[in-house]
């Protein structure tokens, strides 16, 4: 996968978000189940347990080691199958307020992922990690080895770009920030 960085900052109401798109030679109801179905999300981001109409599910990262393998609680505010779906978490790495949009013509879905800006100086990392995501989510549903997408391709590689967006909406958080962490 290609480490060049797609994220990209939308105003939706009165609030800025992270968005990146993703466009697959399926339809929306294929993708649909890519983000949906616990066992099409496991090769690429993690799975959940639980039942949806209840309002939330319970999800864990397959990807992140050991720190991600604790289930957190994503409850799903909005689901219009296989339109959009909305869900938000709240853990120790953050406030997740995530979108996922379908679009479908003539058998080509975009899928348009956004993640509300809770914290500025975090969109140096929320960026390259869902571009990450986002990458294996192609590679899975491609019939790739999600494997070739590599961390290291993404962070710190895409970190300039991301805090270059960061900039635009609190100037001066680039000095803040300083060098990558880790």
């Amino acid at each position: 996968m290609s480490a060049t960085p797609t994220g990209y900052l939308t105003r939706r109401g009165d609030a800025d978000h992270l968005a990146w798109d993703r466009t697959f030679d399926a339809p929306a109801s294929q993708v649909w189940a890519a983000i949906t179905v616990s066992e099409r999300l496991a090769p690429w981001i993690g799975t959940w347990t639980g039942d949806p109409a209840d309002g939330f599910v319970m999800f864990s990262m397959n990807a992140e080691g050991d720190e991600g393998s604790t289930p957190m609680r994503y409850d799903i505010p909005a689901c219009d199958e296989p339109r959009l779906l909305k869900v938000d978490c709240v853990s120790d790495w953050g406030t997740w307020n995530l979108g996922l949009e379908l679009a479908e013509a003539d058998g080509v879905t975009t899928l348009t992922m956004t993640q509300l800006v809770n914290d500025v100086a975090a969109i140096e990392n929320i960026g390259p990690g869902w571009e990450y995501y986002l990458d294996r989510l192609v590679l899975a549903e491609t019939g790739g080895d999600v494997a070739g997408a590599a961390w290291d391709d993404y962070y710190p590689a895409q970190r300039e770009h991301y805090v270059a967006l960061a900039d635009t909406l609190e100037p001066g958080i680039r000095e803040r920030l300083g060098p990558p962490q880790g």
